[in-house]
């Protein structure tokens, strides 16, 4: 989903859709860069995942540590480079950076771990403005949109892992504050997001009407597994609800898709 939303901000910033450089170097950076950072992320999860999710590649034996470092370096070096093609090196080296730091430090600050995360998330709405040059208001209020729906999504998931967190000492809200507390501070992430999505307009009058209706429909599905967080904050709910969440963040990404583009 992160390529996806790279060629969506191209699009969106071009007016049009981009040429096949900037949509294949653009995709490929993200891409990569989420690749390599989610294995690094694996690899310092090791210990959690034996108790959260001991199926995953690492914590099954599937795939040594070694081996996942090697990939990790391999994916974020050719990501690094592939952004070399399109100018937008050093945003993809704070990118990297900030992931390194969340993976290495920051997870275990809770709430700011979160932050960093969805900042990450978001940003390839910035990353494919700059890469066709066209940096429109629309791809920041579309940043700032990402960004909530995902720190919504990064809380709840706290409560699904509240073991293996506790016991390695992550702080997330759900560790500190209880799952009911980061229920309803996911379920307010989300509420923001979906009164801010009918303020588009507000920012950019050229977005089109097509918009609204997938963007509508990713609102009430917010609003549906809001729902559900708040009246049932246990674990089963919550690994529902992330898979929920995605469908919703795919349909908001083709909301902006097709919003973006003035001639449509």
């Amino acid at each position: 989903m992160i390529g996806l939303a790279v060629l969506v901000a191209e699009t969106i910033g071009l007016g049009t859709l981009p040429n096949l450089g900037q949509a294949v170097f653009g995709f490929l950076t993200a891409f990569l860069l989420l690749a390599g950072t989610m294995v690094f992320n694996d690899i310092q999860d090791v210990q959690v995942d034996r108790v959260n999710s001991p199926n995953r590649p690492i914590p099954s034996g599937k795939v040594t540590v070694r081996q996942a470092y090697g990939l990790s370096v391999v994916f974020s070096a050719f990501a690094l480079l592939s952004s070399l093609v399109l100018l937008t090196f050093l945003t993809a080296l704070v990118a990297l950076a900030l992931m390194a730091y969340y993976n290495t430090h920051g997870k275990k600050t809770g709430l700011l771990g979160n932050v960093v995360v969805s900042f990450n998330v978001a940003l390839p709405f910035f990353f494919g403005g700059l890469a066709v040059n066209s940096l429109r208001p629309l791809l920041f209020i579309f940043f700032l949109l990402a960004f909530l729906a995902n720190t919504a999504r990064e809380v709840a998931k706290g409560i699904a892992d509240v073991a293996g967190d506790s016991s390695k000492g992550i702080m997330t809200i759900a560790v500190t504050q209880g799952p009911k507390r980061a229920a309803e501070l996911a379920a307010a992430f989300f509420f923001v997001a979906v009164l801010l999505s009918f303020l588009v307009p507000v920012f950019d009058q050229r977005v089109s009407m097509l918009y609204y209706p997938m963007v509508v429909v990713a609102d009430l599905g917010f609003l549906y597994s809001s729902y559900w967080l708040i009246r049932d904050p246990t674990a089963t709910t919550v690994r529902k609800v992330k898979s929920q969440v995605l469908v919703w963040m795919l349909l908001g990404l083709a909301g902006f898709f097709v919003g973006g583009i003035p001639a449509l």
